[in-house]
């Protein structure tokens, strides 16, 4: 009896082994441009193999991500909204922010560039030509982070856009993608992370139209939810992820991800500075 006792223990623990390993995971809300470009398809088989348990990502604008996190919902956020961050981790949701990495962003418009926004790079000119022109621009209006860098821009071009938009001014509500498709089957204007838009293939007539402007500077962060806040969250796993990715393995598989030979992220961890020099095509922050 008590050897059938036993088999029936060792089937029964048998048969919830792989539920437990699934149970191996953390939740990471990031932004859409992380995963719509691609980056986290490169870097998730190269963390997983290491660590042996999986980072599950929910794409979300910044704003969405940050709102995860203060419900407890994820164990990590990774953005790119240094003001929202600080903010989170001042109402004690979240417990250190950590630089990851940066881009850029850039303005696209149609090739025929009807506001003359385009040609140089100053982003401030070309908000104030566009809006001169009323011609058509394309907002995510998602309170992500690219459209927080968005109402800043506009704020430091000295127009309130809340009150100055007009028909001219479409709030997408949605993601980079879809909002980059709305851009190129109206012909407008659209702000867009230079990861997104390398990625993006149907561009239509769409160009880059202002880039380079040291204001257009996109920077990512990680933070993990505190587990003081939410005694649920998997903080040893959730710092892992964060460690790698600011590591030396971490910091040089970011820089290794390209399309079509050019560059998305370009890698700026702290505690891998000296690790990073001699990296190929880094830009200057």
């Amino acid at each position: 009896m008590g050897m059938s006792r036993c088999v029936v223990a060792t089937v029964a623990l048998l048969a919830t082994a792989p539920a437990l390993a699934q149970q191996r995971f953390i939740t990471v809300a990031s932004t859409t441009s992380t995963e719509q470009s691609g980056l986290f398809r490169h870097l998730l088989p190269i963390f997983e193999k290491q660590a042996g348990f999986q980072a599950r990502v929910v794409a979300l604008g910044t704003g969405q991500a940050l709102g995860m996190g203060r419900r407890g919902d994820a164990d990590v956020v990774f953005v790119h909204a240094r003001a929202l961050e600080e903010r989170f981790i001042d109402e004690g949701f979240g417990v250190k922010r950590f630089e990851v990495m940066y881009n850029e962003f850039v303005l696209v418009g149609p090739k025929s560039d009807p506001a003359r926004a385009g040609g140089s790079r100053d982003i401030v000119a070309a908000l104030h030509r566009i809006k001169a022109a009323a011609a058509p621009f394309a907002s995510r209006g998602d309170r992500s982070g690219t459209h927080f860098a968005e109402l800043e821009l506009w704020k430091a071009a000295g127009i309130d856009i809340a009150k100055d938009k007009g028909p001219w001014y479409r709030d997408t509500g949605s993601g980079m993608g879809p909002t980059l498709n709305l851009a190129a089957g109206m012909k407008a204007y659209a702000l867009t992370d230079r990861g997104t838009w390398l990625w993006f293939r149907n561009r239509g007539d769409l160009v880059i139209s202002v880039e380079g402007d040291k204001r257009l500077f996109n920077q990512y962060g990680l933070i993990l939810v505190s587990p003081a806040k939410h005694p649920h969250v998997k903080k040893d796993m959730g710092q892992a992820f964060i460690d790698w990715m600011v590591s030396k393995e971490g910091q040089l598989a970011i820089a290794a991800y390209k399309i079509g030979g050019e560059q998305l992220f370009f890698p700026n961890a702290e505690g891998c500075l000296a690790c990073l020099k001699g990296l190929a095509g880094r830009p200057e922050v």
